[in-house]
């Protein structure tokens, strides 16, 4: 009696993650979600936002060079534009060494911040938010002066100014303006992120939108260390 040859049970159980080949494969992939990169949507479109943002501060800031390379009026001295006068003695960049403290210093509350939140100490995590959030405002705030200082008692102005050349002062405004907008707004973020996670708004969904916020947080620091390089320090 002859035996009956069985399949064997790997011809017969076809591949876990067998995928149609052609177009009916790709429309399934598409149709499916699938995700090559486990990223959070949160998370993936904050980093396109802020790549989309570098090219945008990456643009203004080498169009800051160009002109200032090629201006023929002298450029006017950095030490002597931002000094702040104090007991009489006008001191180079001290200002502008404070701003930039605050700014740096905002970074580390903010990694704090992202800490106790995965952690699940949400009351922490917000309150070093808060004082992120703080730092923000007063970088601002000493920044309003800087302008008010620049354009009242100086007379800069963003098509001229008396102390050399005029593209100075447009490309002073629009740079600086620009990134303490991104403060303003980065403030306000904070502050929302913060007062909701108090209330417990993020209990089921996880903690992950402190780190967001942290991505942003940290960007513009980042931003503002080249434009303290390139306006102060040049």
């Amino acid at each position: 009696m002859s035996a009956v040859a069985l399949p064997s049970s790997d011809a017969a159980t076809p591949p876990a993650h067998s995928t149609p080949a052609g177009l009916r494969g790709l429309i399934a992939d598409w149709s499916s979600d699938q995700e090559a990169f486990h990223v959070a949507w949160g998370k993936a479109m904050m980093w396109i936002f802020l790549l989309s943002d570098t090219f945008i501060f990456g643009s203004f800031l080498t169009g800051y060079m160009t002109v200032r390379a090629s201006t023929t009026v002298p450029w006017p001295n950095p030490s002597e534009v931002f000094a702040l006068n104090v007991a009489g003695a006008d001191v180079p960049l001290l200002l502008i060494a404070i701003m930039t403290f605050v700014l740096i210093s905002s970074s580390g509350t903010m990694a704090m911040a992202v800490n106790f939140a995965y952690r699940g100490e949400r009351f922490n995590a917000a309150a070093l938010m808060f004082v992120t959030a703080a730092f923000g405002e007063m970088f601002v705030f000493m920044q309003a002066f800087e302008w008010s200082k620049l354009i009242l008692h100086e007379g800069v102005r963003p098509w001229g100014n008396p102390m050399g050349a005029a593209q100075f002062g447009s490309t002073f405004f629009m740079i600086t303006g620009f990134h303490g907008l991104h403060v303003t707004a980065g403030v306000i973020y904070l502050m929302v992120v913060a007062t909701r996670l108090i209330r417990g708004k993020y209990e089921k969904k996880g903690y992950q939108i402190v780190e967001i916020a942290g991505l942003y947080w940290h960007f513009v620091d980042l931003v503002w260390v080249f434009i303290f390089a390139f306006f102060y320090l040049w």
